[in-house]
């Protein structure tokens, strides 16, 4: 198993419009002080090279903290960085190919909305599924909400496991209990919090009571 249930339980993905006067490796920061047990760094308006150079400072940084690191979409970047992962929507490169091209040597997240979507990614070699979209989001314009059973029967059809991801909020959360799931994935949740390490903290004990 190259990720844990545990390791999943509070997964940060980052997006840079939420850093106001901070900077993304600060807010990454205070989000590993405030718990998160993994982060995914998703960042769409960089150059390959700028997302390379913050790639490896994060890397760094998350892995002084004993956690490991995501990279969204790119193998190159997630291969050169030292990065442990790398996770793919169902619109970028099949989990089969990824895993042709690195191996062992990266986690592979991918995305998932079916059954038929979830099985095929576990044959392909994906370690884990992110199903979404939960609730309303404003982070993807083009996430659709779906019908949360869909998170039962996909945990039910496969053996690896699936986090939740989506407009999850502290309020909405407790809607996400007895589905299945191994974590869930936050994006405005952690880093539009004022104080991103305490909103963690709260996160972490809430998310707890679901798996």
């Amino acid at each position: 198993m190259r990720i844990t249930d545990d390791e999943l339980l509070l997964y940060a993905v980052t997006d840079s419009r939420w850093t106001g006067d901070k900077t993304l490796l600060q807010q990454i920061e205070e989000a590993l002080k405030g718990g998160v047990t993994l982060v995914q760094l998703r960042e769409k308006d960089l150059s390959e090279e700028e997302f390379l150079e913050e790639a490896k400072k994060a890397v760094d940084l998350c892995h002084s903290y004993g956690v490991k690191l995501i990279i969204n979409d790119s193998i190159d970047v997630a291969l050169k960085s030292g990065a442990d992962g790398v996770h793919v929507g169902q619109s970028d490169m099949p989990a089969g190919k990824v895993r042709e091209i690195a191996g062992d040597k990266l986690i592979i997240g991918t995305s998932a909305k079916t059954v038929e979507d979830a099985k095929r990614a576990q044959d392909e070699g994906a370690d884990y599924l992110g199903v979404g979209a939960c609730f309303g989001t404003s982070t993807k314009g083009d996430a659709r909400k779906i019908d949360l059973n869909v998170l039962n029967e996909l945990s039910e059809a496969v053996d690896i496991p699936i986090v939740g991801i989506g407009g999850i909020t502290k309020e909405n959360m407790g809607e996400l209990k007895g589905r299945g799931i191994k974590g869930v994935a936050l994006v405005s949740a952690i880093f539009a919090a004022e104080d991103i390490a305490k909103e963690c903290s709260e996160l972490k004990k809430l998310v707890k009571e679901l798996v």
